[in-house]
């Protein structure tokens, strides 16, 4: 289990929601005002969607484990700008706070931490190549360099814990039949209320984890690789990524019956 400091209690949880949502919003208003610092997030979070995509491309092809990875990368670790979702989020917390039990809560809670500290990372490592005039020529060299530039291992460190607490809540919320059998009720109104990011968030994490089965052998071989490459990055591999995609990777398991 991986600890991630939430709290258990709904007001609690709805304060850290609130304060997530603040620093992610704040960070993407900060990108927005101006032209060339937001044409460089996008160019980077193109080149870190690219990377995970090489890095994961045995996950993303299985059976068993390709829409949960498929989730991962574009919805939760990946490059996709959470901003209309985050909105949704804000516009309906009271009505969420009573209408989710706490677990979920707790799950969007991480997922809303990560979103803003991916986005502030994301801010540090987009100045770090402009510094270096690699902005819009970014390459592993290129990239590793404006990684070591910006340090912060614990929360790169941080990044992973949640991306696997996320997962092992999502687990254990797939689990839940009548939770599963709302979500899925409520598509059709949720898009025509204009909540159509926040349930497809929730419901293609469901769905996904679902289909998998257990979840542990496919976070270990997330939380595997991004440790490793973590590693190598801050040592100064001349090319990580190459020693990452070497990685000798057991055999993926087919889906269990569920």
């Amino acid at each position: 289990m991986h600890t991630t400091e939430f709290p258990e209690d709904t007001p609690a949880l709805v304060t850290e929601l609130q304060r997530h949502l603040a620093r992610a919003r704040a960070l993407r208003e900060a990108a927005a005002g101006d032209a060339a610092t937001s044409r460089a997030r996008i160019c980077l979070r193109e080149w870190q969607a690219r990377r995970l995509a090489a890095t994961h491309a045995d996950l993303l092809d299985s059976t068993r484990y390709g829409r949960a990875a498929s989730f991962f990368l574009t919805e939760l670790y990946g490059p996709k700008d959470c901003g209309a979702r985050d909105a949704e989020i804000a516009r309906i917390l009271p009505m969420l706070q009573k209408a989710l039990p706490a677990s979920a809560l707790q799950a969007l809670a991480m997922a809303l931490e990560l979103d803003a500290l991916s986005e502030s990372l994301d801010a540090s490592m987009v100045a770090a190549l402009r510094a270096a005039g690699r902005a819009d020529r970014i390459d592993g060299g290129a990239y590793a360099v404006a990684y070591r530039a910006v340090g912060q291992p614990e929360a790169r460190e941080r990044q992973i814990v949640l991306v696997c607490a996320i997962g092992e809540a999502l687990e254990s919320l797939a689990g839940k039949p009548l939770l599963a059998s709302t979500l899925h009720l409520m598509r059709g109104p949720a898009h025509l209320a204009g909540l159509g990011e926040l349930h497809d968030f929730l419901d293609h994490g469901l769905t996904a984890f679902r289909h998998m089965g257990t979840a542990g052998e496919f976070l270990a071989h997330i939380e595997t690789r991004e440790r490793l490459l973590l590693t190598r990055l801050f040592a100064g591999d001349p090319d990580p990524f190459a020693a990452v995609a070497a990685y000798a990777r057991p055999p993926l398991r087919k889906a269990p019956n569920r």
